[in-house]
């Protein structure tokens, strides 16, 4: 199957066209978008040249699923997925953070601890805690949004002096991200699964707040297999998960970790193939439905911007 690295349509009203990491974002009007998510594959805030097919269908019908069972916490921006790599909803303001929870020590919060790092985002981490340990409680670590290069964190007092968001906004994106992170760690662990951390992105259209962008997908958080973790933990060993740290954990080994000098190295069709069944993995392990993969015949382009076109005359 073809994988999808770049989109260049032309719609009714459409008014601009905005090329992120992994989606393609068409505003229609100023006051829809109409958002593509390619199979464009992003690791250290570099976007590899090669795509991974069935990925954005995979992020997109994820997305789409949790947006839909989260819907009672608050709004969200979605109003119609027309197509398996597509979503259409409100264009909202973004808050410049996004909300990072985690509910465990692991991925970019253990390297962080491993190179004596106590402190998260001005959160206070005890000393002597092992990789992949659960927190006492899960813990907001927000960073700011860059337009280039690497988010950063940031501290809540900091967000607020900023004046990034105000502190009756933020204590409100902190109760929603509690409670979002409190509803996706139930329906994966009715999986069978962990949702060790997530981050999550806010919005507004006017004075309302939207949650916006993908929730829950492998690209946004890390997920761990619950059978086995303890004794696991208990020996010192790599936690069984689905999510992307896999593929940052062959980067560092194959000597990229995003730093300046260093080569992206070329991923072969067989560790493509391998990244591309991983995704597939996670959506039928934490939606519980079977992956369901286009009819291959005709263009997928064409496919995505006719039926774009047809959900848009429904607005």
């Amino acid at each position: 199957m073809e994988a999808i690295t770049k989109t260049n349509f032309s719609f009714a009203s459409q008014v601009g066209k905005y090329e992120g990491k992994v989606r393609d974002v068409y505003n229609i009007d100023n006051q829809y978008l109409a958002i593509v998510v390619t199979d464009r594959v992003s690791a250290f805030d570099f976007v590899f040249p090669k795509g991974i097919p069935f990925k954005g269908q995979v992020l997109n019908q994820v997305a789409s699923l949790f947006l839909d069972k989260t819907a009672d916490i608050l709004p969200n921006w979605k109003i119609v997925t027309p197509d398996p790599m597509v979503t259409i909803g409100r264009r909202c303001e973004p808050f410049k953070v996004e909300m990072v929870v985690r509910g465990y020590l692991c991925g970019s919060s253990w390297r962080l601890y491993q190179e004596g790092g106590r402190d998260i985002c001005g959160i206070a981490l005890k000393e002597g805690m092992r990789e992949n340990e659960r927190f006492d409680k899960p813990i907001i670590t927000p960073t700011t949004k860059a337009d280039v290069g690497h988010d950063e964190n940031i501290s809540k007092e900091e967000i607020i002096k900023q004046g990034l968001v105000t502190k009756n906004d933020y204590e409100q994106l902190e109760d929603y991200t509690l409670k979002l992170f409190e509803r996706g760690s139930q329906m994966a662990n009715e999986q069978g699964l962990i949702l060790a951390d997530t981050k999550y992105e806010f919005g507004k259209v006017g004075d309302k707040i939207y949650l916006i962008d993908e929730i829950h997908t492998p690209d946004s958080s890390r997920y761990f297999y619950a059978q086995g973790y303890e004794e696991k933990f208990v020996k010192g060993e790599k936690q069984r998960q689905l999510s992307k740290e896999f593929l940052r954990e062959w980067l560092m080994a194959n000597g990229f970790s995003g730093k300046a000098g260093e080569q992206m190295p070329d991923m072969t069709d067989d560790i493509i193939e391998n990244v591309s069944q991983r995704y597939i993995e996670l959506f039928e392990n934490i939606t519980g439905n079977k992956f369901i993969k286009p009819a291959e015949s005709g263009s997928i382009l064409s496919r995505i911007e006719n039926n774009i076109a047809v959900a848009l005359k429904t607005l």
